[in-house]
């Protein structure tokens, strides 16, 4: 058998539930490719070895008495430091706060947890979730961005040192370090997943999201944490119960593609270009490339608007009592966010909906719309996380999202496909990128 922590967290999760692997024999696995790889990765805020050790024990005595379990018993799962834990802390990826044992778990955390799952430690993430870089580096290039700002949670799951992690998104922070890291990252439906008890950006923007190197393990994850939460008032009740199963089913048809290149596309890096162009001729049988909505364009002032307002707001004691401690990035946003009107708000709030239902008839004649997750491979630079413009439409509009590590640009780096679906169609686009990806990967096993 090869080493455990090459497995997907869909074959760990067979394992443990047959007997066939025990959760301690699993945590030794990954534990000691964390000894090998985190000392230049250093995707980790806080693991403690002994700690997790004695928890998948724990796990499995637990099985070899005969107890119930729930579907994730014994999996490791990397979380991102800014969902509260009760027995770790958290930091935010900040210096102001010294490590916070929170007293409730963040509602992802308590789902996660009542299906098995073991949290085997805190990922880095920038300061307070925004552009100011934490210490993690590429897994592909340790001089080179993991991007943000969920930059551990991707590096982990890149270099094998977790099976699946959670991470947030309130403009690019999952789709993009997952394009430069290599793996895929998903930004669910906004109001499928809570934010109970996660760092608080923005209430209309903030999503949780899954990072993974496999479609199923993505479904595996989410089936367990998309619940309605009184806690999280945009939640609604939704089921998709039977998301590992469609996930993997063969499409009707072949699907219909849109590509959307927005007018970001003349920022794309020039060796990015030439791999999207080449993946566009190559299918373009099932896919149409079309000129981006006029009000696209206003996106990105509404985005930023709303953005910058409600930091603002959320980082309103930290900025008085200590903006000179705080980076220089969330500064600027913060001080930009307190000169909007209200009038520009209120503006553009109301017209996520509006946009959104006009963007909506696109999916009469689509599966799925494709786009660049970022604008090229991961920047070679470790202070600065790269843009998120491509990924700003969609977070704003509250769609599911993926990005889908399919092709590569400058020196062989990872370059990821954005992949978008219809709101609240989540399963059925997971269902869609798993084609995608099998189509791709299928076509290049027969050169």
């Amino acid at each position: 058998m090869k080493d455990l922590c090459f497995l997907s967290a869909t074959e760990i999760a067979k394992g443990l539930q047959s007997g066939d692997l025990k959760s301690e024999q699993v945590l030794e696995s990954f534990a000691n490719r964390i000894a090998e790889f985190e000392e230049t990765v250093k995707a980790w805020e806080h693991f403690d070895k002994d700690f997790i050790l004695h928890k998948a024990s724990e796990a499995d005595d637990y099985k070899n008495i005969g107890r119930p379990i729930g579907p994730l018993h014994g999996l490791p799962i990397g979380v991102k430091d800014i969902f509260g834990t009760n027995d770790m802390p958290t930091r935010c990826g900040t210096n102001l706060v010294s490590g916070v044992h929170t007293k409730n778990d963040a509602s992802v955390v308590s789902f996660l947890r009542n299906s098995g799952a073991l949290i085997m430690g805190k990922t880095v993430t920038t300061e307070f979730a925004y552009f100011d870089p934490g210490k993690t580096t590429n897994p592909h290039n340790e001089q080179r961005t993991p991007g943000g700002s969920s930059s551990g949670s991707a590096a982990a799951v890149a270099s094998y040192m977790c099976p699946v992690a959670i991470g947030s998104q309130t403009n690019g922070s999952v789709l993009r370090p997952a394009s430069y890291c290599g793996v895929i990252g998903y930004k669910p439906t906004y109001g499928l997943v809570s934010r109970n008890g996660v760092l608080k950006q923005s209430h209309l923007l903030d999503h949780v999201g899954v990072f993974a190197r496999h479609i199923e393990d993505i479904a595996l994850i989410t089936k367990e944490i998309v619940r309605h939460d009184l806690n999280d008032t945009s939640t609604i009740p939704y089921s998709i119960s039977n998301i590992t199963e469609v996930c993997k089913e063969e499409p009707p048809f072949d699907p219909n593609f849109v590509f959307i290149k927005t007018s970001k596309w003349k920022n794309m890096d020039k060796d990015a270009v030439k791999s999207f162009e080449a993946f566009l001729k190559k299918y373009r049988k099932n896919i149409e490339i079309v000129d981006a909505p006029s009000y696209f364009e206003d996106i990105f002032k509404y985005h930023q608007i709303i953005h910058e307002t409600d930091m603002a707001y959320a980082f309103s004691d930290y900025y008085k009592k200590s903006k000179n401690k705080l980076g220089k990035k969330l500064v600027e946003a913060i001080e930009r966010g307190l000169k909007y009107k209200s009038s520009e708000y209120v503006e553009a709030c109301e017209n996520r909906d509006y946009f959104y239902k006009l963007f909506q008839e696109t999916f009469q004649d689509y599966h799925a719309v494709l786009t660049p997750a970022t604008t090229g491979v991961a920047p070679k630079t470790l202070k600065q996380t790269g843009s998120p413009e491509f990924c700003t439409i969609w977070t704003y509009l509250g769609m599911p999202a993926l990005s889908l590590p399919l092709l590569e640009g400058e020196n062989g780096m990872p370059l990821g496909i954005q992949i978008v679906g219809e709101k609240f169609d989540d399963s059925r686009l997971l269902r869609t990128s798993n084609w995608l990806i099998n189509k791709v990967k299928g076509d290049s096993n027969d050169k």
